[in-house]
């Protein structure tokens, strides 16, 4: 021999084939290298966090287009109310420069005329009138200003509307203001 003592182990292991340290996770993975292991973790790393900053910036995106949709449908929600409501003022204000040289019969077929476009119009918008005269009187849709003894009227039917009422797409917008029918006090 050479005079180098060659340990026994030396002597058994192949310089190619992986030490049984080695033959744990990296022989189970396909990839006896750790720095690709290494490498390769970090490229999906750095996907997932890009694709984790793509979603969480288009989470805003819609967060704030929903909010300006939101914002923007309270502000124009009246838009096409306001210019059908136009056509009303417009209406108005012809006759009034109608009035000066108009007899009373073409001022009220004026009158009559404008009231049928605005309530044609509110009826467009889901605004419906509630006029109650004769009907029993209920407190959801009514609001009793008084109460007036009726030989013609059952007890709690509406005798007389102050003022009409109004719901707007099902849902009370005011509440018709009535008289309504008491008992006859007794002789």
């Amino acid at each position: 021999m050479n005079g180098t003592a060659e340990r026994p182990d030396d002597s058994m292991t192949d310089d190619n084939e992986p030490s049984p340290a080695e033959t744990g996770a990296e022989a189970a993975s396909g990839n006896p290298d750790p720095a690709a292991a290494l490498a390769a973790a970090e490229e999906k790393a750095r996907e997932n966090w890009d694709r984790y900053l793509r979603a969480a910036a288009e989470t805003e995106n819609v967060r704030k287009r929903a909010a300006r949709d939101v914002e923007n449908a309270r502000r124009y929600a009246l838009e096409n109310f306001g210019r059908d409501l136009l056509a009303v003022k417009d209406s108005l204000e012809m006759g009034l420069q109608a009035a000066e040289n108009a007899d009373v019969a073409a001022l009220l077929e004026g009158k009559a005329a404008t009231l049928k476009l605005l309530a044609t119009t509110l009826e467009r918008f889901g605004i419906e009138e509630v006029d109650p005269a004769g009907a029993p009187f209920d407190p959801q849709f009514h609001e009793a200003m008084t109460m007036q003894p009726s030989a013609d009227a059952e007890p709690g039917t509406v005798l007389t509307v102050i003022q009409k009422g109004y719901l707007l797409n099902g849902r009370l917008l005011r509440p018709a203001m009535v008289v309504v029918a008491s008992e006859l006090p007794e002789a």
